[in-house]
């Protein structure tokens, strides 16, 4: 099922209506979708690398309102449409475990992390914020400041490095970034631990 998701998203790079599912896929990935933005972003800025700075204003506007869209499921309706959501990806076990943990800190870093490097998935840490009662502000700040942060960083690479460097993103990029979220997450918890 993943591949043909994957598959069908790839697809959709070619199409006229690309910026609009760009805007789509975005938004959705954000709070209930499985396949990351970047799986259209990074064929549509390669074929017009012109467009790469808007299509990552694009991705990021739909991604934050996406992000929007998970913090009202979680803190609104988090039995009635969160749960079921969760549930369907086969990740409620591993939320309810997380949301038994988390602090308000916490779940700052984890916005930061999951908005760079899918770390954990972005849609977990929006109706996570939700759930807990993140104030809706600073949720929107941090969304903006990581999701940005992010695709603002691959159109500069795109268009600096170009087709050169699709293969490095695709294949290395999300482990470098991944590693250095883990870092991120080690050293919060390292320093929490050290200062009690």
């Amino acid at each position: 099922m993943l591949r043909r998701l994957y598959d069908w998203t790839m697809s959709l790079a070619a199409r006229k209506s690309a910026e609009v599912w760009l805007a789509v896929i975005a938004f959705v990935e954000s709070s209930v979708f499985l396949v990351p933005a970047d799986v259209l972003f990074l064929p549509m800025a390669l074929a017009k690398p012109e467009r790469s700075y808007r299509y990552a204003i694009v991705a990021t506007i739909a991604s934050v309102l996406g992000g929007i869209a998970g913090w009202a499921l979680g803190f609104y309706a988090y039995e009635t449409v969160a749960k079921p959501v969760l549930e369907f990806y086969g990740k409620l076990d591993a939320f309810e475990q997380m949301k038994s943990y988390v602090t308000y800190e916490t779940i700052l870093l984890l916005l930061v992390t999951s908005g760079l490097a899918h770390l954990p998935p972005i849609k977990i840490v929006t109706i996570l914020s939700g759930v807990i009662h993140v104030n809706i502000w600073l949720f929107i700040v941090s969304a903006i400041v990581a999701r940005g942060a992010r695709f603002l960083f691959l159109a500069w690479l795109l268009r600096r490095y170009g087709e050169s460097i699709r293969h490095f993103i695709e294949k290395r990029l999300g482990h470098i970034v991944s590693i250095g979220a883990v870092v991120a997450m080690v050293l919060y918890i390292a320093y929490r631990y050290l200062a009690h």
